[in-house]
């Protein structure tokens, strides 16, 4: 009997230490793991065409972390590359980044989590970080529900906050922004009517119904309003069909993986001459490369922030560096890429220790941040005082930029 009650001792207090293990690690308690290492790691698409874009994110994370020589606040800072991705769907996978924040959540030496890309995926990795006061910066989720009350569902942002703090940021413009300055900047162009495409994502339908609203609104008409089946061969039905409205402009929300290049080389096929317009998620060379040089005349993006030669101070300086780092041009998201990783490096050293909800809340309290992308801080929603955007259009095989774009109306 006394043995009985001692080894009943003896696995009681081993499931406390268990759970007190789990507490720390995924509360924010005491630093588990590697006491001398602090790992940062992202969750990116590296399989697939947005490899090119991601590639380059990850370039500029790695740079902010060389610049620090590898350490911060006493501590060895390591960063793993992690792919959200699957062969089966040649883009970001549901599962996958699932596992991805999993993953995080139980290694005890990550204390900040770098993306996601796309929306979709966000939706996913947000609330279980969230429980585990794990840190996410994301250099691209543009979605405006994720952080902005009455931008999104109803539900939304509360669903992604099952703690009631906020763990999710971001360092790019939200699409409540992007896609009325791209309604504004059609009309300023002389568009009278368009038709509307997006991909069905969160991301594409998203930035789609923005812009058709904004559009609506300062009196563009809007004759035709469709989602697309992104693993279509081709859309030349659909093609034909938009040649017969006579629009002035076919906007589509939407990405490079989800057909873009396809739905443009189409609509020129069939005797489409007009505008197209492209969101940010299409702002790379894959897009360029996907839709055929030859069919981008009079081709349009809009794009939170400024590409890389229009950068300024810190900004330019970055450019440069990567140029010579790398010996190639970065592409748009790169600069966020290592924005976040600043931002991530800066709030473990305001911390001090190795302790995520410590990191967490240091993170939230950036302001007047001077970086690369110029003077900004993060509001009480996790989003970028930045608002400037970008108009690009293709020359000479890259997106180029035209002006500035601000909502007038």
């Amino acid at each position: 009997m006394k043995r009985s009650l001692s080894l009943t001792a003896i696995l009681i207090c081993g499931a406390l230490l268990a759970i007190a293990a789990v507490l720390s690690c995924g509360g924010g308690g005491g630093a588990a793991g590697d006491p001398t290492l602090i790992k940062i790691v992202s969750s990116l698409p590296r399989t697939g065409s947005a490899n090119a874009q991601t590639g380059s994110i990850v370039n500029g994370i790695q740079m902010a972390i060389e610049e620090v020589g590898g350490e911060v606040a006493g501590f060895k800072l390591t960063y793993e590359d992690w792919d959200d991705a699957s062969p089966q769907r040649g883009n970001w996978d549901p599962a996958v980044e699932a596992a991805n924040a999993d993953k995080a959540i139980n290694d005890p030496d990550v204390m900040v989590y770098i993306g996601t890309y796309n929306s979709g995926a966000a939706k996913i990795s947000i609330p279980k970080l969230n429980k585990a006061n794990l840190a996410m910066i994301s250099p691209a989720n543009t979605y405006p529900g994720l952080t902005k009350p009455g931008k999104g569902e109803p539900n939304e942002p509360d669903i992604y906050r099952p703690t009631g703090k906020i763990n999710f940021f971001r360092v790019v413009p939200a699409d409540d922004l992007q896609g009325a300055v791209g309604a504004e900047w059609a009309k300023r162009m002389g568009v009278k009517a368009a038709f509307v495409l997006h991909d069905r994502e969160l991301y594409g339908k998203g930035i789609a119904d923005i812009f058709m609203q904004h559009a609506e609104k300062i009196g563009v008409q809007i004759k035709g309003y469709e989602g697309i089946d992104v693993r279509a061969s081709n859309y030349k039905a659909l093609a034909t069909k938009i040649k017969a409205e006579n629009v002035d402009l076919v906007y589509f929300g939407g990405t490079t993986q989800s057909n873009g290049g396809q739905l443009t080389k189409d609509l020129r096929a069939a005797g489409y001459m007009g505008k197209v317009m492209v969101p940010d998620g299409c702002v790379e060379t894959a897009f360029i490369e996907s839709a055929g040089l030859e069919n981008l005349t009079e081709a349009y993006a809009t794009f939170g922030g400024l590409p890389a030669d229009k950068l300024t101070g810190k900004g330019a300086e970055f450019a440069q560096k990567y140029r010579t780092r790398y010996n190639i041009e970065p592409e748009a998201y790169a600069v966020y890429g290592y924005e976040c990783a600043k931002v991530a490096i800066e709030a473990i050293q305001r911390a001090g220790k190795k302790d995520r909800l410590a990191i967490l809340e240091a993170v939230a309290a950036t302001r007047d941040y001077d970086g690369a992308l110029g003077v900004w801080s993060f509001d009480g929603n996790g989003d970028t005082s930045l608002s400037t955007m970008s108009g690009l259009t293709v020359r000479e095989g890259r997106f180029d930029y035209v002006e500035t774009l601000r909502v007038e109306s």
